[in-house]
């Protein structure tokens, strides 16, 4: 969709204001203002918020494609009528006996308040990495240790990041999550599922490391691409050249 905006602008030789490309975008699909920023992006609200990040180091990755259709609209309404249960369930509690006794303990699962934090913490420091190398301000964060900045995206995935369709999309579709499991067991050290599907994919310290993981899925009969992920120049050179 964003190709075909960007194409029709210059068709009709009539150039669209950033602001504009980006609310037309976002009333087609929350998930398209992304593809007009490119690069390392951050996404707010339903996605239609985007922020320009910094670019992270080029991460091979692969891209698993199971010969199985996701239906989009029921992955959505599964997931609306778990989060629906999930808040009835805690009124329900908290009304019988009141709110939940909460503690410090180690063993108890980090909510996703928990792991918002912990990314906005982790993407801070990064972001204070990147002016105290470019000589500009853009956190008041500072990083410790140095070392853990130079792999920014191996940080923000020990923060907790998931794809919360894998709860509803995973239990009707199971050998989606066989396929990550393949991923992970191959090496990845981070693989999930592509929005709500069919994809999945896995990121890999090496290309020989993502080409390994592949030959296993084919061996599977699964269909799977190596590639690699772009910085924004490269993004919209690729965007032109096709």
């Amino acid at each position: 969709a964003v190709a075909v905006l960007l194409a029709l602008e210059r068709a009709v030789k009539r150039r669209i204001s950033g602001p504009e490309r980006l609310r037309i975008a976002a009333e087609v699909g929350s998930d398209l203002p992304l593809f007009l920023v490119g690069g390392t992006v951050l996404g707010l609200g339903h996605g239609e918020e985007v922020y320009p990040l910094p670019d992270f180091p080029a991460v091979p990755c692969v891209v698993a494609l199971p010969e199985v259709a996701v239906s989009t609209p029921k992955a959505f309404a599964e997931w609306d009528k778990k989060a629906a249960e999930a808040v009835e369930l805690r009124s329900s509690w908290t009304a019988e006996v009141g709110p939940p006794y909460t503690s410090n303990a180690k063993l108890t699962h980090p909510n996703p308040s928990d792991r918002m934090l912990e990314f906005r913490r982790v993407l801070a420091a990064w972001l204070s990495s990147q002016s105290e190398s470019s000589g500009r301000a853009l956190s008041g964060v500072s990083v410790k240790g140095g070392g853990r900045a130079g792999t920014p995206l191996l940080d923000l995935v020990r923060a907790g990041i998931e794809n919360d369709f894998e709860q509803v999309v995973f239990s009707q579709y199971p050998e989606l999550a066989e396929v990550k499991r393949v991923l992970a067991d191959a090496g990845a050290f981070y693989a999930s599922l592509s929005g709500s599907g069919s994809a999945v994919y896995g990121l890999f310290r090496t290309r020989l490391g993502a080409q390994r993981a592949a030959s296993v899925l084919e061996k599977r009969g699964t269909a799977a691409v190596v590639t690699s992920t772009l910085n924004r120049r490269q993004y919209w050179r690729k965007i032109f050249d096709c």
